[in-house]
């Protein structure tokens, strides 16, 4: 089991309240957490930044404003 380092888990939470407030569309309207539609086979997910290294990957259904954590990892920017 991996755990996140508490910055990351004091962001997330942070990040739980403000789709509790203003749904999804809130986080689009905060620049820090770079909240993006993901394409490709992550078609229907978003992607939020969590901190400079750690990226939450989720899917939104609208209509239960309902959040699914797929992933919280960190973010490798080595080119491949």
């Amino acid at each position: 089991m991996n755990v996140l380092p508490d910055e990351v888990l004091k962001r997330y939470e942070k990040r739980k309240d403000i789709v509790a407030i203003s749904g999804p569309d809130g986080l689009k309207q905060i620049k820090g957490f770079r909240d993006k539609a993901l394409r490709g086979e992550w078609k229907g997910h978003r992607s939020s930044r969590l901190n400079i290294q750690y990226r939450e990957i989720c899917r939104i259904k609208k209509d239960q404003v309902l959040v699914q954590v797929v992933s919280a990892t960190p973010h490798d920017y080595r080119k491949k």
